[in-house]
């Protein structure tokens, strides 16, 4: 059975390798596509930090279709996180080489210990609301019933709700 995600990329970290986290966004959207269909990407937009982290943020979002279950899944973007250089430790919403997160899904909500979809925060972040709708825009929130394209317009120019 094939699933579908919405998934958000996100990075604010240069990688030795792979460059700015621009390049890093972008390596890791070819490497998802190892997992299974990519079908959408984004283009890659630069975002305000959230928390205590100063740096800029390089933000994208992709639809994957995939065999995998969501804690599979997750299993799989956490290792993907890891082995590009995130070390989860310390002060939460630092500064982090990749960030991936599950958004939505085909299957509509999902809730587990350590993942929950709908991600939780996503309708109030302009950084995921604004490149999954270039990706996604007809896709509904399981839990307002909005789509992504009327949530993203609910924002002001500044990213907040308005």
């Amino acid at each position: 059975m094939t699933h579908t995600y919405l998934l958000a990329l996100g990075s604010n970290q240069r990688h030795a390798e792979l460059g700015n986290p621009r390049q890093v966004v972008a390596a890791a959207m070819e490497e998802l596509a190892a997992l299974g269909t990519v079908s959408a990407r984004s283009p890659v937009v630069d975002s305000a930090p959230v928390g205590p982290s100063l740096r800029r943020y390089a933000n994208a979002a992709l639809v994957l279709e995939t065999d995998r279950w969501p804690p599979a899944l997750l299993a799989v973007l956490q290792a993907m996180e890891h082995d590009f250089g995130r070390r989860r430790r310390g002060q939460r919403w630092g500064a982090r080489v990749l960030d991936l997160d599950i958004v939505l899904w085909s299957g509509g909500e999902w809730q587990t210990h350590g993942l929950a979809i709908p991600h939780p925060q996503f309708r109030h972040r302009a950084f995921v609301l604004r490149p999954g709708a270039v990706v996604a825009g007809d896709w509904r929130d399981p839990v307002s019933g909005l789509t992504l394209r009327h949530l993203a317009a609910r924002l002001d120019r500044t990213g907040r709700l308005a």
